[in-house]
């Protein structure tokens, strides 16, 4: 069996490894490469057998897997084996590729940083970092066409997916839970990407995140919520509350 490794770099420009990985599609791709068992990690997957795992067609995996390859995520081999046909090109992740993804969220809180930077609210005071976080959201958020607040427990769970896309973009892992008949979503913030600035200034790291979530609800139509942050519930996770304040239709109708 022979194995060589192709080019990890593409002609066009992929964009930055954080900015591929909002796909969800594309972190379960590395996900499973990454967490694929020792003696399997070093050879890799080929699209098949990815596409078998994530649950995709193989055309679809391999569209994701040239993306990945191009940004330095992953390196892709072929691999020869006995007899005729066409070598298995087979991905893995590539060396060091997933210790760089963490700067992605230093990127991010640098641009924010250096964008409010001197901002003042009308009255001339600075802004506070909750306030930083807000205007962050308000300028970087994807709006709907017509944002509104949600009137039943689903409309509600499918806003708070979209608080989860931005929490993973700033470098969080994201868990929820719902209570209160789905009005409260319980948000684990797992291996928080600042945890040497939250200890020590807690008050501008958990400011500026509770200023992300406020301002991602705001952007999304929702205006009236209560959101509330718990950090060091453990060593590198915080535990955020977001309350729905907007009264959901009766069951069984949307009206």
């Amino acid at each position: 069996m022979t194995v060589s490794e192709e080019s990890t770099r593409g002609s066009a420009d992929p964009g930055s490894p954080g900015e591929l990985l909002r796909s969800a599609v594309r972190r379960d791709i590395v996900d499973t490469l990454a967490n694929l068992p020792e003696q399997r990690r070093g050879r890799g997957l080929s699209a098949r057998e990815l596409g078998d795992l994530v649950g995709l067609h193989v055309t679809t995996v391999r569209f994701h897997l040239t993306r990945l390859v191009e940004a330095g995520v992953l390196i892709s081999r072929s691999e020869r084996t006995a007899g005729a046909g066409r070598p298995t090109k087979r991905y893995l992740v590539a060396p060091g590729s997933l210790d760089r993804l963490p700067h992605e969220a230093f990127r991010l809180l640098a641009t924010l940083l250096t964008e409010t930077f001197g901002a003042r609210d009308q009255d001339g005071r600075p802004l506070s970092p909750e306030e930083v976080g807000i205007a962050w959201a308000q300028q970087h958020v994807t709006r709907p066409d017509e944002p509104a607040p949600a009137r039943t427990a689903g409309e509600w769970l499918s806003t708070i997916g979209h608080l989860v896309d931005t929490l993973q973009v700033w470098g969080y892992t994201p868990n929820v839970r719902t209570e209160d008949t789905g009005r409260t979503a319980r948000i684990d913030l797992i291996d928080c990407p600042f945890i040497d600035l939250a200890r020590a200034h807690p008050e501008v790291a958990c400011g500026i995140h509770r200023g992300l979530i406020r301002g991602t609800l705001d952007a999304l139509g929702e205006h009236d919520t209560e959101v509330s942050l718990e950090p060091f519930v453990g060593p590198t996770h915080c535990l955020a509350h977001v309350t729905t304040r907007a009264d959901f239709a009766p069951r069984g109708g949307n009206s």
